[in-house]
């Protein structure tokens, strides 16, 4: 069967379904918790993911949320979740990739590059060479990770901002659009700002 069920009918979902068109499935159906949608992309809502266990085929979980995705993917580990990597992006030799993963168009992926389960890697983002990002980490439209950085698991990373080489950051951060990171972070939180500091409440 050459069936893909995409969890979540959203604009997210309209991109997993463009690429799962591109890398040859025919078959694609959406699940989604608003019974009001009834397709998206031109692709039939059959139901909500509460379908899922009867449903046979392949599953990706389009939701942008991390904790979401993880906690959809760990209580159906019995499924199949494919990678997906649009035909224009560019993944080097020696780059691994954790299953649920999709790679958007325009990224670039350089060698020994670890990318882990459940991500979400955007249009024309970069990870350079021996990076290691955790699992349900999104990197988000135009954003750069420099070579040698560790990101931790559910980890969001803004548009346009950048990772400086040799960083670690944390798992449960979430990085502002067009921070620049220069420093190791090491306590979850929000950072923003060039260069990034964590957003305290006054």
């Amino acid at each position: 069967m050459n069936r893909i069920i995409i969890i979540g009918a959203s604009g997210h979902g309209k991109v997993v379904a463009d690429i799962a068109k591109l890398v040859g499935y025919v078959d694609i159906v959406f699940l989604d918790s608003n019974s009001e949608i009834k397709e998206c992309a031109g692709y039939p809502v059959i139901g909500s993911d509460s379908r899922l266990k009867e449903l046979e085929g392949d599953v990706f979980v389009a939701v942008g949320d991390g904790s979401v995705r993880k906690k959809i993917m760990e209580s159906n580990s019995d499924r199949a979740y494919p990678i997906l990597v649009h035909p224009n992006a560019v993944i080097a030799e020696g780059v691994t990739i954790g299953d649920g993963t999709v790679i958007m168009a325009g990224t670039v992926i350089n060698p020994e590059a670890r990318i882990g389960k459940g991500c979400i890697v955007n249009t024309s983002s970069s990870i350079d060479h021996d990076c290691g990002i955790g699992d349900y980490v999104h990197i988000a439209v135009g954003a750069h990770i420099c070579g040698t950085v560790q990101i931790g698991n559910n980890t969001w990373i803004g548009a346009g901002a950048t990772i400086s080489n040799n960083i670690d950051v944390c798992s449960d951060c979430l990085i502002g659009a067009g921070a620049v990171v220069v420093k190791n972070i090491t306590e979850p939180g929000t950072y923003i700002g060039v260069p990034a500091r964590i957003k305290r409440l006054d």
